[in-house]
């Protein structure tokens, strides 16, 4: 009987303590600084970037970075995290595969690109495009 009043007090909603829950995506510093430079450039400067995932590749999966300019029916459900003086939408249908990721951003001698470390990804493609969950 004790067991089912554990059970009752937890549906109930009468836990005390915080819940402390992970961040959907964290930012690098340098993809910060790069997130900032990009949302400068632009007039009027967007609300923030929105990471989103598309079925492409040959893993089926790869990262969609847009601007956010304003707050309409596309964002809504949207989960909105702040890191380091940058705002990002993650696609609310995006979120359970993008948990915990870390979005960085590298320059390289040929190129530069936003990469994203997904603790979720169950596999990769080749040339780094796709992955999948």
């Amino acid at each position: 009987m004790a067991s089912m009043a554990r059970f009752v007090s937890k549906l109930s909603g009468t836990r005390t303590d915080p819940r402390i829950r992970k961040a959907a995506i964290e930012l690098t510093e340098t993809a910060a600084e790069r997130v900032k430079t990009l949302l400068d450039r632009r007039d009027p400067r967007p609300l923030g970037v929105r990471v989103s995932l598309r079925h492409r590749g040959c893993n089926g999966m790869s990262y969609s970075l847009n601007y956010v300019d304003i707050m309409d029916e596309k964002v809504k459900h949207d989960e909105i995290v702040q890191d380091k003086g940058v705002t990002v939408f993650v696609d609310s249908r995006a979120l359970l595969n993008v948990i915990g990721t870390q979005m960085d951003y590298i320059e390289g001698d040929v190129a530069s690109e936003f990469v994203f470390r997904n603790p979720n990804a169950k596999g990769t493609c080749g040339c780094g495009e796709s992955f999948n969950v």
